[in-house]
């Protein structure tokens, strides 16, 4: 596919463009609105492909859970191995279209690598995910991300609770999750791990705080998010943090997400997630 579609849609997801601007922009790209209406399908994400671990699988039990916050609650799924045992906790952190199918799969394929692990909805204290993404996608320009950020720290407290848990933490992100995967780092002094797919850097002055190990995850088509690399591996190697940096050559920037047709790369998607339970065996066991 052209690269200046999906990098319009790169810009439809994160800017963000309105619908109807996004649909014009295609149009104009595409040579006609039949043309643009054709390859939505191939851009847009679609959640019937997102159970590759069927939520009822005999190894792994979920349910959703809500844990207090200032002010609130938040609500989340949570997935853990049926085997008794004592497991290092994770926190999965979705993309900027909150808790979905997609998420849920990622969080039972944690589990089932072994992890007692949980997915916080963003959004909960806006009433949490609706089922409009493009509604979703708003409200997320409507949280106060110091709260947000927060919010999620939290969730490790929820996981002290948890007879499971072993008390050794880490997290994974995707996109808006990776971001908060970096910001968690620098914000959560007991973090062991912390592993961010294409996500935007923390400020430097903020590196030397991160106390974590790191697993940083990038796309090299994914210039948006890339350009912030350079002065983060500075930052991070002046403060003498433990980081590991992967490029995927010719990925798409969202190359994890296997519901987004498009930008979805197998063979991206299967060496950074092996890569990521080989970070969380090491220092989360």
């Amino acid at each position: 596919m052209d690269q200046r579609i999906i990098n319009l849609f790169d810009e439809y997801t994160h800017k963000p463009l309105t619908r109807e601007e996004f649909i014009h922009r295609l149009t104009k790209l595409t040579g006609s609105t039949a043309a643009a209406l054709a390859t939505l399908p191939l851009l847009e994400v679609n959640y019937a492909k997102a159970e590759t671990i069927h939520s009822q699988d005999d190894r792994i039990t979920t349910a959703q859970v809500t844990y207090p916050i200032e002010g609130g609650e938040m609500k989340a799924y949570i997935a853990r191995p049926k085997k008794a045992g004592k497991y290092g906790g994770v926190v999965v952190i979705h993309e900027n279209r909150g808790l979905n199918p997609h998420i849920e799969d990622v969080t039972r394929r944690a589990a089932l690598e072994g992890f007692v692990v949980i997915a916080p909805d963003a959004l909960s204290p806006l009433g949490g995910t609706p089922p409009d993404e493009d509604k979703a996608r708003d409200m997320f320009q409507q949280l106060d991300m110091p709260k947000t950020i927060a919010n999620f720290a939290t969730a490790f407290d929820y996981l002290k609770t948890q007879k499971d848990c072993n008390g050794k933490f880490g997290c994974v992100g995707f996109c808006w999750g990776g971001a908060m995967a970096n910001n968690l780092a620098v914000n959560v002094p007991d973090l062991k791990a912390a592993v961010a797919f294409y996500g935007r850097q923390p400020e430097a002055a903020d590196v030397p705080k991160i106390k974590a190990a790191l697993q940083l995850h990038y796309a090299g088509m994914d210039e948006r998010v890339n350009a912030g690399i350079p002065a983060y591996e500075e930052a991070l190697k002046k403060a003498g943090v433990n980081y590991q940096l992967f490029m995927y050559e010719g990925a798409q920037h969202a190359f994890h997400n296997n519901t987004a047709p498009t930008r979805y790369n197998e063979a991206a998607a299967k060496l950074a997630w092996s890569r990521t339970m080989a970070f969380f065996n090491e220092k989360l066991r």
